[in-house]
């Protein structure tokens, strides 16, 4: 069973460095870098976080994320400031998870969730569409013709080699099998050597060559800060999709102090940034992919790629790469959030297609943010509509009122409007048995409330009050019965 489990693992981390390749060299170029330092990223990153970080089977690499948010950093600056950002960034992720924010994550919203999935299917799906271009202008004819044949037959292995046996990965054999019909049939398409040549040598330890002084801290720390956001938000969602389909648990707060680490030997060895990256993900986890050796050997074959291979791994037709990761994007998509559409909450949709939208058309941070406001404000509100209050004249002729709910700031005023300090007899109380105070607001609310009462000569008296709400209203130096 262990070598059985080995060799899914090798085969798996096999396969999913062919579809590391395309991506980290496509990510390097989107921000004006050498396709080699991608690859440098992708094979540092990808190695680390397996062997160190708190999730085995997840890949982590050089992401479109965060070359997006270097790029004008890249334009205005030059290449060495990126490195001097990639060590900050690394910095502050390590910090991140010694502080143990990892479970931050829990705040992210299912809804959420699936937003984020659905969104980065259909980012998957249309950065592969590129590969259809020649320059600036599409490709038509019998390049075109070709270009959708291959990924046709690259997607039909993909689908079918899975129902006639499981021994291998339909993913590898989709890419050598195509790879092989092309060299030997001689068929035009382009290969992987179209887009860049990734031959070279080892990465070079060197430091950044910049001036280390504020004036560098004031250029790099706000893209630093960004790109770790980002690298930190992408990481630890893709952990919990990966926690969902192995039906395992991972470490977070390891996670991003490994990735943290990562980042920093690969700003210092000349590699992008990076972060965990959920095509290569599904790709490895569909593989079978399950222990860190999947992700070791990934890594590792990247780099082998570049010191010896280039001329093999160059020939390899980017429409096999492309079936790949179509095939990836249709795994990825949340497919079953859209039949649960009409049978879940309102907002729980909106939030779904908000998210969806935004990572398209801006990036994975905003939509994830936005989606948790949204989702927040939803909660609050509902909460607010739970408060009401039972009431009753009491044989003494003093009137009681017993409030049920959770008291915070988007409740205090249902909760006021629940009394009639003009019209109620001159003894009231206030039963706290059920009433949950949540912040400083509901604090705020019950001061007024006893002021209203103190105005119309009336007295309110509070019963059953939670110890975290004596302590409160301590604090805010309010005197209670």
């Amino acid at each position: 069973m262990k070598a059985k489990r080995l060799r899914a693992d090798v085969l798996a981390g096999l396969t999913t460095s062919f579809a590391l390749l395309p991506e980290c060299i496509a990510f390097a170029l989107v921000a004006h870098l050498n396709p080699l330092m991608g690859l440098y990223g992708a094979f540092i990153i990808c190695t680390l976080t397996a062997l160190f970080g708190g999730r085995p089977g997840m890949v982590s690499g050089a992401a479109g994320s965060m070359a997006v948010v270097i790029v004008a950093l890249v334009v205005q600056h030059g290449v060495q400031y990126l490195l001097a950002t990639v060590l900050l960034g690394g910095l502050i992720m390590m910090a991140f998870g010694l502080l143990k924010l990892g479970k931050l994550v829990r705040m992210v919203p299912h809804p959420v969730m699936l937003g984020f999935v659905n969104g980065l299917a259909i980012i998957i799906a249309l950065a592969q569409l590129e590969h259809f271009k020649s320059g600036e202008t599409w490709l038509s004819g019998t390049p075109l013709y070709m270009m959708l044949g291959l990924v046709a037959v690259t997607m039909a292995v993909v689908y079918v080699l899975p129902r006639l046996t499981r021994t291998v990965p339909p993913a590898l054999v989709a890419i050598l099998g195509v790879g092989l019909a092309v060299y030997l049939l001689g068929l035009p398409t382009r290969t992987l050597g179209d887009m860049a040549h990734i031959a070279g040598g080892l990465p070079n330890l060197a430091l950044p060559d910049i001036a280390w002084n504020l004036e560098t801290l004031r250029i790099i720390a706000p893209y630093a800060i960004l790109m770790a956001l980002v690298g930190l938000l992408e990481t630890l969602l893709t952990l919990n999709l990966t926690d969902e389909i192995t039906e395992s648990r991972g470490f977070p707060d390891r996670e991003c102090v490994a990735l943290g680490a990562a980042n920093l030997v690969s700003g210092a060895f000349g590699g992008m940034g990076g972060c965990a990256m959920i095509g290569q993900t599904v790709i490895n986890l569909s593989s079978g992919g399950r222990g860190r050796l999947s992700g070791v050997v990934a890594g590792v074959s990247i780099l082998l790629f570049i010191l010896f291979l280039s001329p093999l791994i160059e020939r390899i037709p980017l429409a096999a790469l492309v079936g790949v990761m179509f095939v990836v994007s249709q795994q990825t998509f949340a497919w079953a959030s859209l039949r649960v559409l009409n049978k879940v909450p309102v907002n729980d949709v909106l939030v779904i297609i908000a998210v969806t939208v935004i990572t398209v058309f801006t990036d994975l941070a905003t939509a994830v943010l936005c989606g948790i406001i949204i989702a927040a404000l939803n909660f609050a509100w509902q909460q607010a509509r739970q408060l009401y209050a039972d009431s009753h004249l009491e044989s003494d002729g003093s009137k009681l009122y017993r409030v049920h709910g959770t008291l915070f700031f988007a409740s205090t005023t249902p909760f006021l409007n629940q009394f009639d300090p003009a019209n109620d007899p001159a003894q009231v109380t206030l039963d706290c048995r059920h009433l949950s105070f949540v912040d400083y607001s509901a604090i705020a609310a019950l001061g007024t409330l006893r002021e209203r009462y103190a105005r119309a000569g009336k007295h309110l008296r509070v019963l059953h009050l939670s110890e975290r709400c004596k302590k409160l209203l301590k604090r805010a130096r309010m005197q209670h019965d």
